[in-house]
């Protein structure tokens, strides 16, 4: 087997793991069923040499993570609204209701219909997803800077104006963790995130993927979006202290251009954390394994066993654990 990194994501009531050439999605339904949904992908960087060389890499991978990232939790969405549609529907209609009466179509409109819902959920999920990045871009980086800006009215120092802006940046991001972790919903989704984290570990230490196997493991993971998210942040105020402008439009533009160019160095530098043992790579990953304190909590049994089957849906995961035991990859 050739060596591969294993990724996901806690959706709504399950996980999304991504392997090499597919992304799986388990989510545990309200009947107790696990409904597992693969989908077969090829990567943008793979397919082209330019989105390998480092920098670009990182950005390639950004953005394919957040577009996949925002379809699979759309689609575990969706087997919530189906269920309450079917329980809307059973048995309360009254006889002679128009709802009760059956429509039959043919299939030629069944399948225009079906395209044009497929057309209709793309552009509201690519519409979502440009505000989604429209507001955190305004919360993380614009506002930040225009409030430290005002710095300037009663001092001259970029240096000072630039440490303050980086601090305020790091403590709304803190702050906006923080909250959303307080909610009843988020720590679920926050458990399978720790499931996820949990079963990844357990494979790469080369252990069985058994619900009893994957609770000794640990929730943080060194390669987590969290701490992707974190380095985005420091990554930027190191950068951003080198940015000397006292003209708030010209600061405003240069931090919306810089996003790209630090997304990719902080994906370089997860990425060397998340491949080497050394005291330089655990000093890395140190402040985003603390901050997955907030951002994983313990996950349940039933939880773990979701984990289990989205793995199985992207890769045989008893193959890999035997090239992890033995050190038979193909590099």
């Amino acid at each position: 087997m050739k060596y591969c990194n294993i990724g996901g994501q806690a959706i709504l009531e399950g996980v999304m793991m991504k392997g090499p050439d597919s992304y799986a999605i388990a989510v545990r339904k309200p009947d107790n069923e696990i409904q597992v949904d693969v989908t077969k992908y090829k990567s943008f960087g793979e397919a082209h040499k330019a989105a390998k060389i480092p920098i670009i890499r990182g950005v390639v991978n950004f953005i394919e993570a957040l577009y996949i990232g925002m379809k699979t939790l759309m689609a575990s969405a969706e087997y919530f609204e189906d269920e309450e549609e079917d329980d809307s529907k059973s048995g309360k209609s009254k006889p002679g209701d128009s709802s009760n009466q059956a429509t039959v179509k043919t299939d030629s409109t069944n399948k225009d219909k079906d395209d044009k819902e497929s057309a209709g959920d793309k552009l509201y999920m690519v519409g979502t997803l440009i505000l989604s990045i429209a507001f955190a871009i305004g919360l993380f980086v614009l506002l930040p800077t225009f409030v430290s800006t005002l710095l300037y009215k009663v001092t001259s120092s970029n240096l000072l104006v630039n440490l303050a802006e980086g601090a305020l940046r790091l403590v709304i991001f803190l702050t906006y963790i923080y909250v959303i972790s307080a909610m009843k919903d988020i720590r679920r989704t926050y458990m399978y995130h720790g499931a996820e984290h949990k079963t990844i570990n357990c494979m790469e230490a080369g252990d069985d993927l058994t619900v009893e196997n994957v609770k000794k493991h640990t929730r943080f993971h060194r390669r987590c979006g969290t701490s992707f998210l974190f380095l985005v942040i420091l990554i930027s105020i190191i950068v951003f202290m080198f940015v000397n402008t006292d003209i708030l439009w010209l600061r405003l533009l240069i931090r919306i251009v810089f996003i790209p160019v630090i997304a990719g160095l902080s994906y370089e530098v997860i990425r060397y954390a998340g491949r080497h043992e050394n005291g330089f790579a655990k000093f890395l990953s140190a402040p985003g394994l603390l901050l997955q304190r907030l951002t994983t909590r313990e996950p349940d049994d039933d939880m773990i066993e979701v984990a289990i089957k989205s793995v199985e849906g992207v890769i045989n995961w008893r193959e890999y654990v035997s090239c992890v035991r033995n050190n038979t990859f193909e590099r």
